[in-house]
């Protein structure tokens, strides 16, 4: 059974940077491509940013250029770098593991 930990979000002013942190275990971390998705209130859950079991990554034009996704085989560990926050990344952040894997999620603020 796969488990996914959060960790990382917090309240951090319009301009700020924030790194979230997602624990993974209970498969073969480094064979499944990874992901972060996001979901603030009244709206559908959306996609952040991937990287693929090879590190090739995709981001959403949203967040391209400010946002890194990385990972690290050997924590079994995926990142999300995000620089110059904007109080429309706001959100509920979640670690997601391909196919069909999920993380509590951890919530980001930031304030203008």
């Amino acid at each position: 059974q796969v488990q996914l930990v959060e960790s990382g979000g917090g309240l951090v002013q319009s301009g700020g940077s924030l790194r979230l942190s997602c624990a993974a275990s209970g498969s073969i971390f480094s064979n499944n491509p990874m992901a972060w998705y996001r979901q603030s209130p009244g709206k559908q859950r959306e996609f952040v940013a991937s990287i693929s079991s090879g590190s090739s990554t995709n981001y959403a034009v949203s967040v391209k250029g400010r946002f890194t996704i990385s990972r690290d085989n050997a924590k079994n560990t995926v990142y999300l770098e995000m620089n110059s926050l904007k109080p429309e990344d706001a959100a509920v952040y979640y670690c997601h593991q391909h196919p069909q894997s999920w993380g509590q999620g951890t919530q980001v603020t930031v304030s203008s």
